[in-house]
């Protein structure tokens, strides 16, 4: 694994140096999009709407648009912030593990020692298991300040960050306001189907089926020979259109051997 970012977790005068890792990854097969007719590639581009020329990512800046009025914000402009340059994870406070609703939760890192003592790093992993408590920490990754909780797994401390209060939808169903009335005798059979289903939860269990049927079909369209070649599937680029005829470079050199061969052919036969 590659870090992504190294910091150092601060917790009244305790400093913890860290790197961080992303502790998921996709295990979805990529695919691209092509045209149906013949297979043709479909590509996104950046182009600018004004000089409509492609622009790449180094010439690309961000911009607020209120409805009237754009402001761009230049990459400096948004590396001057104060909490794009800090590289310290704040502990907030620390809260009990149960207080931190799921709906919140979304990415998470793994946490390692950046540091040839790791002290201070054990002592912090030992807190919260001691204390049974989740710290709630704040930090900036990537232009944006995110608020997380940190825990342990096994001996790992790990970052989970989490959607902001006014990120999370209210759920206003009418539909649920209305009085149900469920019998005692449909509740127990209700708990009976619950028990018959009870076990503990073991991931490895699970299979993603749909990833590995797509895999085993696109397995047999390549033993069956049912692919096209992949260089085929690119067009021009601009940089290869002119006012002349564009000619592949390996079709040019095609000709000029097949015209050599043809002039030394009537050479010989004169």
């Amino acid at each position: 694994m590659r870090s992504i970012w190294k910091g150092s977790i601060t917790f009244g005068l305790v400093n913890v140096p860290v790197k961080l890792y992303s502790a998921t990854e996709d295990h979805d097969v990529s695919l691209h999009q092509v045209h149906d007719a013949d297979g043709g590639r479909i590509r996104y581009e950046r182009h600018c709407e004004i000089c409509g020329k492609k622009v790449a990512y180094e010439h690309i800046d961000k911009a607020y648009d209120d409805g009237e009025n754009t402001v761009i914000l230049s990459k400096d402009d948004i590396g001057s912030l104060p909490e794009e340059r800090s590289k310290e994870i704040d502990v907030v406070e620390f809260v009990p593990t149960d207080q931190i609703d799921p709906i919140m939760l979304d990415r998470s890192y793994y946490l390692e020692p950046d540091s040839k003592s790791i002290k201070s790093y054990v002592l912090l992993r030992r807190t919260l298991e001691s204390t049974e408590r989740t710290a709630i920490v704040q930090f900036a990754l990537r232009s944006k300040t995110r608020l997380a909780a940190l825990r342990v797994r096994d001996d790992v401390l790990v970052l989970q960050t989490l959607l902001w209060d006014d990120e999370v939808r209210e759920a206003a169903f009418p539909s649920l306001d209305d009085e149900v009335k469920i019998a005692k005798r449909e509740l127990d059979m209700a708990g009976q189907l619950v028990s018959s289903f009870e076990s503990d939860f073991e991931p490895s269990k699970f299979t993603d089926e749909y990833q590995q049927q797509l895999r085993t079909l696109i397995q047999a369209k390549i033993e069956q020979g049912d692919t096209i070649d992949t260089e085929a599937t690119f067009g021009k680029t601009e940089d290869e259109e002119g006012d002349g005829e564009v000619i592949d470079l390996m079709e040019a050199l095609k000709r000029s051997v097949e015209s050599t061969r043809k002039k030394t052919g009537s050479k010989k036969g004169a």
